[in-house]
């Protein structure tokens, strides 16, 4: 049984809006897909595991079309209220999808831009890769980060030990080089000193 299943989801999706609503409200959307993502014309995008919607609402508001896919229907039900209180020129642009990221694949060749931040993989990352891809349309880019286990600079465990998470080493392999460009293959210190190492992935799908 996967640790970060559906039901853990839930639970936790639950528990952090009951507590901390105002904060969740307050997440920012990821700095990683703020910084590399904010040149991109906008397109179709598929946000998978989209969470809450930080990065989804982000997207939909600099006029990309968004398709948020995740499993915890409380996070994606939060996310909704949250775009349409926006107002309707950003929630028009989104379509949320409730499925299971171990399961679903995206349309072939059908997004500009396909984002996965800090997903659990629950097989193998490099197929969970590979799937994703297969969404990108010509010329499109796929965008992933994940929390690293170890810090490589030190080889001490981070908050994310024991977590399955994709990596840059997955990732360029999953990705055939003759499709592919890679743009940025990077391990990140996150912005707050402790709190781990991300590996962040961007990838062009060649024309």
């Amino acid at each position: 049984m996967n640790e970060y299943d559906r039901n853990f989801w839930e639970q936790r999706w639950s528990q952090a809006l009951r507590a901390h609503g105002d904060r969740v409200a307050q997440r920012p959307p990821n700095a990683h897909l703020t910084a590399e993502i904010g040149d991109l014309r906008p397109g179709r995008a598929l946000d998978a595991g989209c969470g809450h919607g930080s990065d989804t609402l982000w997207l939909a508001a600099r006029g990309w079309h968004v398709t948020a896919v995740d499993f915890a229907a409380t996070a994606l039900a939060y996310a909704r209220s949250t775009a349409e209180a926006i107002g309707r020129d950003v929630a028009e642009r989104i379509d949320w999808v409730e499925a299971d990221l171990a399961t679903w694949t995206p349309q072939r060749d059908e997004y500009d831009l396909v984002v996965c931040l800090y997903v659990h993989a629950a097989g193998s990352v490099e197929e969970m890769v590979q799937r994703m891809a297969t969404g990108v349309a010509r010329g499109g880019t796929l965008f992933l980060v994940g929390h690293r286990p170890i810090d490589p600079a030190t080889g001490a465990a981070t908050a994310a030990a024991g977590q399955v998470q994709v990596s840059v080493e997955a990732a360029l392999a999953a990705l055939d080089p003759g499709q592919w460009q890679p743009i940025v293959s990077d391990e990140r210190p996150r912005p707050m000193a402790g709190t781990g190492v991300d590996a962040v992935i961007r990838a062009r799908r060649r024309s």
